[in-house]
């Protein structure tokens, strides 16, 4: 990811076409030492292609994922068909409470 960021705030900075060295220049300006097989990876992956085509087509990708919004609508129906599970675990967690507030004998954290 680190590679990728300074690739792209090279080409932000008007260098149309970074090299290796223009990346490693960035990274150590900020003290991350780049990793050459790596670098030569992003390069080559890069090669001759428009930067801003790319991140337009993962866009259009990336907006047919699931973003979860049906996970919390489910979430919120699973309590309404089991209307004594609540009632049973805040019993639970007044219990826990209690037992947490014996276990500090009387001494508070700043005492």
């Amino acid at each position: 990811m680190r590679y990728i960021a300074a690739y792209l705030l090279l080409q932000i900075g008007g260098n149309s076409s970074p090299s290796a060295s223009d990346i490693k220049k960035v990274l150590s300006a900020v003290g991350i030492e780049a990793e050459q097989e790596r670098l030569d990876k992003l390069l080559s992956e890069l090669s001759n292609k428009d930067i801003n085509e790319l991140i337009a087509e993962g866009s259009s990708k990336l907006s047919s994922v699931p973003s979860g919004g049906g996970a919390a609508a489910a979430s919120g129906a699973a309590p309404a068909a089991g209307g004594a599970a609540p009632a049973a675990e805040k019993e639970e967690e007044k219990e826990e409470e209690k037992e947490e507030s014996d276990d500090d004998m009387g001494f508070g954290l700043f005492d």
